[in-house]
């Protein structure tokens, strides 16, 4: 029993001896059709640290090595996922559910962008309607035959967050952080949110970790010397990316040309989730 513990079972998420009320299963199912394999959660406890080009090149790697990937960008009041992959038509929908976008290279989207008239318009909801719209895009959605989900988190460990851990079955989550040691503090909100809901966290990938010269190719830390590998140590868990600040990077996702950037950063990372996929044949 958790030391600050108030008897109220009904509103922990602790599994302990002393619970007398079962905890509330806040699953939901997936469409009839839909089919999703593997589940993974990029997450960060905080917004601008690079979440969404993570989850796109990972289902970028992905998809490359030959499997079907789909991205749900979870980012409700953010998104950014469609103008990544250049994509501007607006999903459909019939009596059996709602279609994600497919992207040039055949990986399915679905995000709040490409249900809106104009890409630009706010979404100035309160966070209940938001994490409905969340449950929707996993029970609603027709996501067929897909390998890998790739969840685009919204920042910190609220509702969407949440809703998403308990809705949908998370096989895994990825963490995502900037060198800034307030940034590294702040990812072990992350951390602990996942120990909490019982989910694996597969890795850490640090984003803008160094700048490398073109003239004389050395690395330099722009934002000091990080200390992600003490948090990272603390956990037990491996940093599995260093991705650097490369212009090519901001031009490509700028463009809507995520998908044509030859890469190997994320190798290391894609090749743990590939191990998750051929655990289970």
């Amino acid at each position: 029993m958790p030391e600050n513990c108030d008897h109220n079972c009904a509103q922990c998420m602790e599994d302990c001896a002393e619970r007398t009320e079962a905890a509330h299963d806040f699953s939901e199912k997936l469409n009839p059709l839909s089919s999703v394999k593997k589940v993974i959660g990029v997450v960060s406890g905080k917004g601008g640290v690079g979440k969404s080009l993570v989850t796109s090149l990972l289902a970028v790697a992905m998809n490359q090595r030959g499997y079907r990937t789909a991205i749900m960008d979870a980012d409700i009041t953010g998104s950014s996922i469609p103008k990544m992959f250049g994509i501007r038509e607006r999903a459909r929908s019939d009596q059996r559910g709602l279609f994600p976008v497919r992207s040039r290279t055949g990986i399915e989207i679905m995000s709040m962008n490409v249900l809106l008239q104009n890409d630009t318009d706010p979404v100035i909801w309160r966070g209940p309607l938001i994490a409905g719209v969340v449950k929707q895009f996993w029970t609603d959605v027709i996501w067929r035959d897909i390998d890998f989900m790739f969840i685009d988190m919204p920042p910190g460990t609220g509702d969407v967050p949440l809703t998403v851990f308990q809705s949908a079955a998370v096989d895994g989550i990825v963490v995502v952080t900037s060198p800034q040691e307030l940034v590294s503090m702040i990812v072990e909100k992350a951390v602990n949110m996942a120990g909490m809901m019982n989910i694996p966290v597969i890795g850490i990938v640090e984003n803008m970790s160094y700048f490398l010269c073109p003239d004389n190719g050395k690395k330099y830390k722009v934002f000091g010397d990080s200390h992600i590998d003490e948090i990272a140590k603390t956990h037990q868990l491996e940093v599995m990316a260093r991705i650097p600040i490369d212009p090519s990077i901001a031009l490509a996702s700028d463009e809507g040309r995520i998908e044509e950037l030859g890469i190997d950063w994320l190798d290391q990372l894609a090749d743990q989730i590939e191990r998750m996929e051929k655990t289970d044949d």
